[in-house]
């Protein structure tokens, strides 16, 4: 019983000291570690840090002031985490915070002191403020390297190339939808190349606006970028989609890389068909003699012609009816897909036309208008039947 007694009085002392409002070097420890790394950091090279921190004394409260970060940019990589430890067969709680930091500019940069705002209890039991400061932290940064193009230092860099269905199987009047999807370690989302503009011989590109974001991690921000075009070839023949690339540098093996993204061919899935067809359809077939009633027929016919060659007059009258819609199935069809709001079906009338009739300006323009009315970004609604009555109409 009088060990007991003992032990109880000769720890009262440190259980009296560990709450009052003495506040021992000891009790509370913060400081900042930078990830070593076997090379020195280039200007808007990631480089990562952690604020740690040992406490031997009740919390109450708590708030982490941050440095100015003068010379660089920063993101903090989740939220703070705090743990209940053993030290040394001591009980204590600790502190952890990962940041990840860009340098600005070369030379020597300074990261500033961390002040951690702490509220503690004294022997009574009453709170009050106390404060612990982490050292300064210099690191070097080398200068980046002299180039034309975007600086884009990476830790790691993915690339996928995406198509809504088969570039080189679609349906006439059709259009694809191309998605090129940037996944980068190391980077924040505003540091990723710019959407590039994509470019194309013959082909009708409409871009759709680009999206970003991030998704944190230990070893950094993960960022994400999608690069969206709308596609259609331009004529019935396919067409190139020329090649995309830019440069990035590797950080994890310190070196410059290049991304190309090949050319891609976009056509309609059946344009030789229908070139054999049109072909098949003009081959000539074994000829007929004429009846008696033909022959008479034609016999008037030439008397005509040569009535109306040696007057000077011209016939107009036949081209008119040609493109005179009762007589027209074409055009009847081209109607009566306009009145039922079907676009794909109007477009493949007019097609059909201008490869009976030849090629028109005039009506080459307003098929120009109707696809970027149809495939354009904004997508809107393009009035059927005055289309239809102006290509009818154009000569």
């Amino acid at each position: 019983m009088r060990v007991l007694l003992c032990l109880l009085w000769l720890l009262l002392p440190t259980g009296l000291v560990a709450q009052s409002k003495t506040v021992l070097p000891s009790d509370l420890t913060l400081w900042i570690e930078v990830e070593e790394t076997a090379h020195t950091p280039l200007v808007k090279e990631m480089v990562l840090i952690t604020i740690r921190g040992i406490y031997r004394r009740h919390i109450t409260r708590e708030q982490l002031v941050q440095p100015d970060f003068d010379g660089f940019s920063w993101t903090q990589l989740g939220n703070d985490d705090w743990r209940e430890e053993r030290l040394n067969g001591e009980k204590v709680k600790t502190f952890r915070r990962r940041m990840a930091i860009y340098p600005d500019r070369a030379g020597p940069l300074t990261i500033g002191a961390f002040t951690h705002q702490l509220t503690l209890t004294d022997e009574r039991d009453d709170w009050f403020e106390h404060a612990v400061r982490s050292e300064p932290v210099t690191i070097e940064v080398d200068p980046a390297p002299v180039g034309e193009g975007w600086w884009f230092p990476v830790k790691e860099l993915k690339i996928s190339d995406q198509w809504s269905n088969a570039p080189d199987q679609l349906k006439p009047g059709e259009g694809v939808l191309r998605v090129i999807r940037i996944e980068a370690l190391g980077v924040t989302p505003e540091m990723l190349p710019p959407m590039p503009e994509l470019t194309s011989p013959s082909a009708m590109i409409f871009p759709h606006p680009e999206k970003r974001f991030a998704e944190l991690s230990p070893n950094g921000p993960q960022s994400f970028a999608f690069w969206r075009w709308t596609i259609r070839p331009s004529n019935d023949t396919s067409t190139i989609v020329e090649p995309l690339s830019f440069d990035y540098f590797d950080t994890a093996n310190r070196v410059a890389r290049s991304v190309t993204i090949s050319a891609q061919r976009v056509a309609y899935g059946d344009v030789a068909p229908e070139a054999a067809a049109s072909r098949a359809d003009t081959v000539p077939k074994p000829g007929r003699l004429p009846g008696w009633g033909l022959a008479v027929l034609a016999a008037c016919v030439v008397l005509a012609g040569t009535f109306f060659g040696c007057s000077g007059r011209r016939l107009t009258g036949l081209r008119a009816l040609q493109r005179f819609g009762p007589f027209d199935p074409l055009a009847r069809q081209m109607r009566q897909a306009a009145r039922a709001g079907r676009v794909q079906d109007v477009r493949r009338a007019a097609e059909a036309m201008l490869r009976r009739d030849g090629p028109s300006d005039g009506r080459m323009r307003l098929l120009r208008q109707l696809d970027r009315a149809v495939f354009g970004p904004d997508d809107s609604p393009h009035p059927l039947m005055p289309f239809t009555r102006s290509f009818l109409a154009a000569a």
